[in-house]
């Protein structure tokens, strides 16, 4: 008692194939994958980036200590 049956599941469904169609639902579920791939793929970048910032800080301050000690 009140919940949803799978009977009712499967009349929602068909409703919902009925009013879009099944092309437009699949390209729905395409897109839908698809930005959920580039959303993980913009986490795993960002939690990357951190590390390639403190590579390049650590390479510029050899290169201004390396200018340093050849103008002594």
């Amino acid at each position: 008692m009140g919940g949803i049956s799978w009977y009712q599941l499967l009349i929602v469904l068909v409703i919902v194939i009925l009013v879009f169609g099944t092309k437009k639902l699949k390209n729905v579920g395409s897109d839908l994958g698809e930005a959920v791939k580039g959303f993980k793929k913009g986490i795993k970048d960002e939690d990357d980036k951190p590390e390639l910032t403190e590579q390049k800080t650590e390479s510029t301050s050899e290169k201004v200590e390396s200018k340093d000690s050849e103008k002594s």
